[in-house]
Order: C-alpha cells, then sequence, then structure tokens
C-alpha cells in the first residue's frame, strides 16, 4: 500500500514494534563485510547467494545478458500506462462494472451499497486465475479472483474534498459503500481472438465483502478474545476486508489476507482499554483513517472491544463454488497479512510463506502437520487448521533459521501471557518479538521460484531505519528504495527442496534505488538507464523461473512511475532488471499472474490517481476511461503479445 497523504504511514504503517533489535539492514552489512572471511566451506552456497551485480555477466544468444527479449521500456510518469513495444494493454474489469445478476452499471454520481456489493470492487491488488474446466492447463478461460484492499474516499465520491477533509466528511452511507467495495470479486474470463473479457452472467461470479458470512477455524476459534455480543460462540464472523496479496492451494482453493485492519477501528479503549497494549502492537489507534466507528458500534473499540482480534488472518474459499462459506485459518497466525503462497514438500506437506507489511516486523511460514491428498480434495478440506507457524531469523553468517511459534516453548508461556496456541496466534507478533525474530524493511509478497525452488521476499523498504544501524557496508541510512532477498532451503535446484526445514541459506537478490545516486543500490552490472527500481512489492515468475517484479511507492522514493520490471534468476542475465511496464500517475502496480501458457500476464492497477490535492472533480489522471466528469477507475489489465506470442 503506497503511503501518500490519504494513506497516511503514522496509521497505516505505524511501525509498532517495540524492540527492532538487530534489523535486517544490519545483518545484510554484516553479511556483506564477512564474504572473505566464510572459507571455502561455505564458498559454493555463498556465490549462489550474492547479490546479483557480483555474477558473471557473459551474453547469451540474443546479444546481451538478459534471456528476456521484449525492447526495454523507458521511465515514465504519466497520466497513461505503457508498455514494452510488440505488446498490448487491454482493460479487463473496472472498479463499479457489474458482475452479478441484475447489477446496475457503474454510476459514480448516484452511488450505494446495494449496487457496489454486486460490481467489481475498488482497488484491486492480489490476482489469481484458475483454469476453466477446473483442473485443466486452459489458458483461454478461466475464473480470475480479484482482492479489494481499501478504499481512496476522496477519489470514490464527488463533494467531499481531499485528504483528512474528505474522511470528516464521511457519512453512514458513504462508510457503507466503502465496506461493499472491499472484500473479492470472482469474475470468469475468457480469452478471445487474443483479447481478454470477462463473462457479466458467469454462474461463478461472486462478491465477498465486509458483510459476508464466515467461520472461524483453528487454535484461535471459540477462544475468549474472539467472543462477541454479536458471536458469543467466538467461531462466526462477518466478512474480510483490507485484502492485500494473497495465494492459493494445491487444492484448489484461495487463500486471500487481511492486511491492514487497524484503520477501520477507534475509540478511547485504543489507549486506555485492558487490550490496549495489543491494540499498540497492531497500530490500532484512538483516532483511526476510517470514520467507520462513529457510525457503527461494530468498529468501535468502546463498544466491540473484541472485534480486532477477528480480523488480520488467512481467509480461505473454493473459487468454484459462489455458495462456499469462507474460513479464516487462524493456525497460520494473526498479523498484517501481505501474502500467503504455497510449496509442496516431498513428503506431501505443504508450506505457506507470509510477509508482514510494517516496518520492523517479520517473515512467517506455516507447515502442515499432514501431508495434502492429491486423489481426495476433500480430504484437504481443514489442512490448514494443524501445523507449525514458524518465524524467520536471519543470521550474520547466511543462515536462516526458522523459530516455531508453539505455545509452552521458550519463553511462549501462560507467565508471559500464552496460556494456549489461541494465545500465540492471536498475538503472533508478540510471541515472534519474544523469540528474537529479525524485524524486516517492510516484507510483503513471498514467493517461490517453482523452477529452483528459491524463495524471494519483497522488501519494499523502511525509511526509518537510523544512522546508528548502518555501517560501510551498507551505508543507506534510509532505506527508502528496498531490496529483495533470495531464501535457499535445502536442495534448492534439486526435485527434493525441503521447504519444512528449520534452517535455510540466504542472500541479496537486488538492492533497489538508482545506480551511482542511491548508495548500497546493487544491481547486475549491465542494468541500463531504464532497469532499475524501487520500492518491490509483489512478483511472480514464468514457466522458465524469470521473476517479474512489481513496485510500489517508486514515484514518492525515486520520481518514476511504479511499473513491472523482469530479470533472469540464473544464468548470464540473473538480476539484469529490465522495465516492461510502467503504471499510470499515483497508481501501483499488484498482483501479477501469467495464465500458463505465458501468453497473457494480469496485473491490477491499484488507487490510480492517488496524489496529494487529487479529488473525484479534479484527479491527476481519470485513467483508463479518460472521460470527462469520470474518476480514475482501479481496474485488471491483461498484457498480451501483438503476435499471439509468449510474453518474455
Amino acid at each position: 500500500m503506497t503511503e501518500t497523504p490519504e494513506t497516511p504511514i503514522e496509521i497505516e504503517d505505524i511501525g509498532s514494534n517495540p524492540d527492532p533489535r538487530r534489523p535486517i539492514g544490519e545483518l545484510i552489512a554484516e553479511r556483506l563485510s564477512r564474504r572473505g572471511v566464510l572459507g571455502a566451506a561455505g564458498a559454493a552456497a555463498l556465490a549462489a547467494a550474492l547479490p546479483a551485480a557480483a555474477q558473471d555477466s557473459g551474453n547469451t544468444p540474443n546479444g546481451g545478458p538478459s534471456s528476456l527479449q521484449f525492447p526495454e521500456l523507458r521511465h515514465q510518469l504519466s497520466q497513461r500506462d505503457a508498455v514494452a513495444e510488440g505488446h498490448e494493454i487491454q482493460v479487463v474489469i473496472r472498479w463499479g462494472d457489474p458482475i452479478l445478476p441484475d447489477a446496475p452499471e457503474h454510476d459514480p454520481h448516484n452511488p450505494s451499497a446495494e449496487a457496489q456489493s454486486r460490481q467489481f470492487g475498488y482497488n484491486n491488488d492480489y490476482l489469481d486465475f484458475f483454469p476453466l474446466p477446473q483442473g485443466s492447463r486452459s489458458s483461454e478461460r478461466g475464473l480470475l479472483v480479484v482482492n479489494h484492499e481499501y478504499t481512496n474516499t476522496n477519489l470514490m465520491f464527488p463533494g467531499l474534498g481531499t485528504g483528512p477533509e474528505a474522511r470528516r466528511r464521511l457519512t453512514a452511507q458513504h462508510a457503507a459503500i466503502e465496506r461493499a467495495a472491499m472484500g473479492l470479486s470472482v469474475v470468469e474470463v475468457r480469452r478471445q481472438d487474443n483479447r481478454w473479457s470477462y463473462v457479466k452472467d458467469s454462474r461463478w461470479n461472486r462478491r465477498i465483502t465486509v458483510e459476508t458470512p464466515m467461520r472461524i477455524s483453528g487454535p484461535a476459534a471459540g477462544h475468549a478474545r474472539m467472543k462477541t455480543a454479536e458471536d458469543p460462540t467466538g467461531t462466526r464472523v462477518r466478512g474480510t476486508m483490507n485484502n492485500c496479496a494473497g495465494g492459493n492451494t494445491p487444492w484448489g482453493t484461495v487463500l486471500t489476507c487481511e492486511e491492514n485492519f487497524n484503520m477501520y477501528f477507534g475509540g478511547e479503549a485504543a489507549v486506555s482499554g485492558a487490550q490496549a497494549a495489543a491494540y499498540k502492537r497492531y497500530g490500532i489507534q484512538k483516532e483511526p483513517v476510517y470514520g467507520w466507528h462513529r457510525f457503527d458500534a461494530r468498529w468501535n473499540l468502546d463498544a466491540t472491544p473484541n472485534e480486532p482480534n477477528r480480523f488480520g488472518w488467512v481467509v480461505e474459499f473454493d473459487p468454484h463454488d459462489p455458495e462456499s462459506v469462507p474460513v479464516k485459518r487462524t493456525a497460520l497466525g494473526r498479523f498484517k497479512h501481505e501474502c500467503c503462497t504455497h510449496a509442496v514438500n516431498p513428503d506431501g506437506r505443504v508450506v505457506f510463506y507470509s510477509g508482514d507489511d510494517e516496518r520492523f516486523d517479520y517473515v512467517y511460514k506455516f507447515v502442515t502437520a499432514k501431508p495434502w491428498n492429491p486423489q481426495d480434495r476433500a480430504a484437504n478440506r481443514d489442512l490448514l487448521d494443524e501445523g507449525t507457524l514458524y518465524v524467520a531469523k536471519f543470521e550474520a553468517n547466511g543462515t536462516l533459521r526458522w523459530l516455531p511459534l508453539v505455545q509452552g516453548q521458550g519463553p511462549l508461556t501462560a507467565a508471559n501471557g500464552f496460556a494456549s496456541q489461541g494465545d500465540v496466534v492471536i498475538e503472533a507478533r508478540r510471541a515472534a518479538d519474544l523469540l528474537g525474530a529479525t524485524p524486516m524493511d517492510r516484507p510483503e509478497d513471498v514467493e517461490t521460484n517453482p523452477v529452483n525452488g528459491r524463495v524471494y521476499v519483497m522488501l519494499t523498504n523502511n525509511g526509518n531505519r537510523t544512522a546508528e544501524k548502518v555501517d560501510a557496508a551498507n551505508p543507506r541510512a534510509r532505506n527508502i528504495h528496498g531490496h529483495v532477498l533470495e531464501i535457499i532451503p535445502p536442495g534448492a535446484g534439486t526435485a527434493r527442496v525441503d521447504h519444512a526445514a528449520e534452517e535455510a541459506r540466504w542472500g541479496i537478490f537486488l538492492a533497489a534505488g538508482k545506480p551511482g545516486l542511491d548508495p548500497g543500490a546493487q544491481y547486475h552490472r549491465a542494468t541500463s538507464e531504464q532497469g532499475w527500481l524501487s520500492c518491490p512489492d509483489n512478483c511472480a515468475f514464468d514457466s522458465k523461473g524469470r521473476i517479474w517484479i512489481a513496485t510500489d511507492g517508486a514515484p514518492e522514493a525515486a520520481g518514476v512511475a511504479d511499473g513491472l520490471y523482469a530479470a533472469d534468476t540464473a544464468g548470464h542475465g540473473r538480476g539484469l532488471t529490465r522495465l516492461f511496464y510502467q503504471a499510470p500517475t499515483g497508481a501501483e502496480v499488484c498482483g501479477p499472474r501469467f495464465t500458463p501458457d505465458d501468453r497473457t500476464i494480469f496485473l491490477a492497477i491499484q488507487h490510480p490517481g492517488e496524489e496529494a490535492g487529487s479529488t473525484f472533480e479534479r484527479p491527476s489522471t481519470r485513467w483508463p476511461d479518460f472521460r470527462e466528469g469520470a474518476p480514475p477507475r482501479p481496474s485488471v489489465i491483461a498484457i498480451v503479445r501483438k503476435d499471439g506470442g509468449t510474453v518474455s
């Protein structure tokens, strides 16, 4: 989520870790300073983990070190988006497009919560593509699953102005529309004659909102701190919100992640209530960004103190069944989940990686207790309710240790407030604090490369790192550009990658910023004037194992539009990033997702026009419609090659 005057970081990304010991920047500095003294025993492993700038830059058959064939785009800041020559941008679906039967057409001048709950939601983030028929490898037809993270009050509604002024003018009706615009959309999409569109009358189309009934499962289900007057059992909840990135399961379900839930709860109890310390660790404040607590007691801590505990989870649902009840899987821990992506272990257990998107917070993984059953989908229904949650500790010698968050082990005892595993997962952040996990620079997407088995962590930025935490090997006192880490599990590069292992190796894939201008920027030596990037946020991999990195925050940090960059992860072009797509002004690029044949990449273009002073009446862009009087509309786009070939 971009830091702008409309989403102030003091609330959205408060940096609530009270003791960020040994932040990742400090470890990187020490790690790099030790290269010459690691010895021959670790040389081979470390060479694979060195920054891309240290790799060989020999040539490949296309005349350059990169295997990518597209002509590189030039950096820009524009009201319109742009893509590499030879490719075409197609708008698939936009905020307000009708997706359920009898849903009205988009009318931003006369909105209603009822209409919005049947239309495509706002600020699309995570994307996933499930081929149709189910279980096939089709790249022509499928279900597109889309998260709707948050709303821009000033751009959604006429007459409210901008910034804090718009939020002060918010009415109960506005708040209801905002809630209806969050959650998820499921829509059928089809490609005909190399053009993508969505199917308005598909039986699979669905909206999930803040009001959709859901089940709570796992160790926190029924816990006293999960109970409310509306749900005295602590096992049922209405809705999901602030859904950022996500993931899926091998059995074909969606995992959507609740991120900045703190922005919606407010009241005196934030500073004086019995759970004030716990609220603070999650960034909940007396006066939140959104004013919902003024209209609905559900969001008021003084009336419903346990309601925040029912958010911050991973939610699972079946996209192929519009009647399925989503389930909040509490065994995976409660924090600001940015993603939940999986890898199947050789023994059949499934490992899920997550980032906690806040400065000085952590990287996690969850390992199922039982293997999944490829022959019996129903047998995997509650597989995510049993397993071990781990948090990462990055050692300076290149070792990564995964620390189990298990009640009764180490400091996670009743004496420290953890009487059950339910306590541990509800306060996963505090549990990780006590274990000594490594505070990170905003860990967002964590994805496994299906070709080499390595895991890539997008660390977007951390401008709060002080000069006392840097040294000569890492001179960036303010890591405003971010970096990408590479985790190497045992067996990476073979068919026996052990993602469940409690130790791995780690290294730096790249350190973002402009080479020659931003201290510490590290890339392949052949990176061009257009190839450097800022603020890595999400990533995806094509079938060749090349990484595609989407950015969020580059306009503020680097003066260029957010975009999509690609690079090899192995060979002579390893880490040589190339610019493929740039978003319109104010927008971030989210959720890159390839079809199985690599002929399409879907992108979520979120919050176009989100800049200081931009309003419904006078936005900084009217993308994608560019119709006079129309506000900008967050949209999902498909990028294809004009000749129908693979995107590469």
